[in-house]
């Protein structure tokens, strides 16, 4: 069974959450900085499970633009430079649907590394 369809997809900037409603009245609220560390992207996830990239520092990224591919997808521009990976309707809802548990995966593979959901360095965004 394939996921549904979004029928509505809004980004809440202040938030920074990306919003996806559903025919049925559901609706799920993602973090950007989940989107951004789960991209799908070879640059990620690799092509393999063990090549894939722990992304540190991520905290405080953000949306640039949401553009939709075909009818399958959604590619997401985030404002660190990465725009690459697209999230099928089945990645998204996957997400939403487990966020808890891959949030709690992603906070301890941090751990394990000793690294941190905060930047390296200061970041400086255009108003």
């Amino acid at each position: 069974m394939s996921a549904p369809v979004p029928t509505r997809v809004h980004y809440h900037k202040r938030n920074r959450e990306l919003e996806l409603g559903y025919a049925d009245g559901s609706s799920y609220r993602l973090a950007i900085e989940l989107l951004r560390v789960y991209s799908p992207s070879a640059e990620v996830q690799g092509h393999h499970p063990s090549e894939a990239v722990l992304q540190t520092g991520k905290r405080h990224v953000g949306l640039l633009d949401v553009t939709q591919a075909g009818r399958y997808a959604l590619k997401l521009h985030f404002d660190d430079g990465h725009d690459s990976g697209l999230y099928t309707w089945d990645y998204l809802y996957e997400l939403a649907t487990q966020q808890e548990a891959r949030w709690a995966d992603y906070l301890a593979r941090l751990a394990q590394a000793g690294a941190s959901r905060e930047p390296s360095t200061i970041q400086i965004h255009q108003v």
